[in-house]
């Protein structure tokens, strides 16, 4: 008889492709999926895979370069609310999920999204799953939200970065998270920083940050030491990076503490280093990388 489980799947840009490589464990190992709930890039790829298209889905992502998708996303708007609208991305998601509907699902599946006026939580557990996903994703200042229903609405992971809740309810043997917040390698500590302020000559941040990508790059992290990271050393941080990072910092702290409030049974997180949250070019590295990590987690869980 095959474990079910309750998937929560979380926010964090392109390493969402992991998510991809998790389900594929699940699936190998005789787990049911029962329910499942996702934030931002946690929502698409849970959607895909509640429609039944996560093969077709995978096949095309993992082939994607840089060029395509650059395509793939419109030309930036700097007086919008967002620099882009991702209008094609979601227009070629119709290939995958077209007008399908979320109550017609097989799974039990909830999309997140944040009402940014309101500083609430939206669960989408009906209605049209691309308008659904297209909520969930709208990553603030990067993809524009979405007015719907006198809301403006933004990417889940704002309130909710992992989002466990929705799938309380649901008939399972298990519950598994999967976080794209994790920790960098040699577990970094948490506790603040006690530093004196002062002023900096000009040029010295150049130097500064060049010393913490070395440092990146001894820890792990792929992007440090490479083309882009010398050209963000000589630019300085770009417009995207800070916000994700940004983002990326608050979200995890989130997570934390909600999950402490409601643990799941298994927890696969996924290093902030694995990749930026823009890199959808490396899907195939993502998805490898969510195997390797579900392996492992499952493995200690003793399941």
């Amino acid at each position: 008889m095959s474990r079910r489980v309750a998937l929560a799947l979380g926010s964090g840009g392109a390493r969402g492709f992991a998510h991809i490589g998790v389900i594929e464990v699940l699936g190998e190992r005789g787990f049911e999926i029962v329910a499942v709930a996702g934030s931002s890039m946690g929502a698409l790829v849970g959607g895909v895979m509640a429609a039944g298209r996560l093969t077709e889905f995978t096949q095309w992502v993992t082939g994607l370069k840089q060029r395509d998708v650059l395509r793939l996303f419109d030309p930036p708007k700097w007086s919008a609310p967002g620099m882009i609208t991702a209008d094609r991305l979601i227009d070629h998601l119709d290939a995958f999920l077209g007008d399908m509907q979320i109550e017609e699902l097989p799974i039990p599946y909830t999309a997140v999204a944040t009402d940014i006026t309101a500083r609430r939580e939206v669960w989408f557990q009906n209605g049209s799953l691309r308008s659904a996903i297209r909520a969930s994703i709208a990553i603030p200042g990067l993809i524009t939200p979405v007015l719907a229903d006198g809301r403006v609405l933004a990417d889940g992971g704002l309130l909710n970065p992992v989002p466990i809740e929705p799938t309380a309810s649901a008939p399972a043997d298990l519950t598994v998270a999967v976080s794209l917040l994790g920790r960098r390698p040699g577990n970094e500590p948490a506790a603040p920083i006690r530093a004196a302020a002062k002023r900096q000559r000009p040029g010295e941040w150049r130097a500064r940050l060049r010393h913490a990508i070395q440092h990146r790059a001894e820890d792990g992290d792929p992007a440090a030491g490479t083309e882009v990271a010398e050209t963000a050393v000589e630019a300085g941080p770009r417009l995207a990076d800070v916000i994700t990072n940004s983002l990326d910092a608050m979200q995890d702290m989130i997570a934390r503490y909600r999950m402490a409030g409601l643990p799941p049974d298994v927890h696969i997180a996924v290093p902030v280093t694995a990749g930026r949250v823009l890199d959808f070019h490396r899907a195939g590295d993502m998805v490898a990388l969510g195997r390797e990590l579900a392996t492992k987690a499952l493995d200690d869980a003793g399941y």
